[in-house]
């Protein structure tokens, strides 16, 4: 995730490590965590694989240099098969991906967006389906288990509530890519 949210946020202007840090934590902290540590490793991979590129270098204030990185048309290409996958991943870790997505989801066509929305919704009815199967009577032993139990599920419930609402929006901009989601297994 930390190399789309990279190559996504350079896309949209050059940066140097630091502020692409500073921008990752703003902007995506709610969905990975961020270190130091694999920023600049991170920007050297990038650099080695053509998919970034040093702008300029400038002298930053103790002295030493900044340098300032810019996406090039490899990145992008990089950065759109990055947005359009489907990894096979656990229910936590596919959740914070899909925001990620989406908080970059301007930088898409709305046929992309609709199939990364129709995509999410799909495996949230799938972790809906596991929910309902499992039988709850032995496994939750207290109320706080119980109550962990519910909250999960009213926040999945939430999350597909969501999800319509935003596929009903690209729906209303662009009536033709009409979803079978939308009718059939809203509920």
């Amino acid at each position: 995730m930390l190399e789309l949210s990279a190559l996504g946020l350079l896309q949209r202007e050059p940066l140097h490590g630091y502020r692409l840090k500073q921008r990752l934590e703003l902007f995506l902290s709610s969905c990975m965590s961020v270190n130091y540590g694999a920023i600049y490793p991170l920007l050297k991979r990038l650099e080695e694989r053509d998919h970034i590129q040093v702008l300029l270098e400038e002298s930053g204030d103790a002295g030493a240099s900044r340098r300032i990185y810019a996406i090039t048309p490899s990145g992008r290409a990089r950065w759109r098969e990055k947005m359009l996958e489907h990894p096979q991943e656990s229910w936590v870790k596919s959740r914070a991906r899909f925001l990620v997505k989406y908080f970059f989801f301007a930088d898409l066509e709305s046929s992309e967006r609709v199939q990364l929305i129709e995509n999410r919704l799909r495996v949230c009815h799938q972790r809906q389906a596991y929910l309902d199967s499992q039988e709850m009577g032995t496994l939750v032993t207290d109320s706080f288990q119980s109550a962990t139990w519910e909250r999960a599920k009213i926040m999945l419930r939430s999350e597909m509530d969501w999800l319509y609402e935003c596929l009903e929006k690209e729906n209303l901009y662009h009536p033709a890519s009409s979803s079978p989601l939308l009718s059939s297994e809203r509920g």
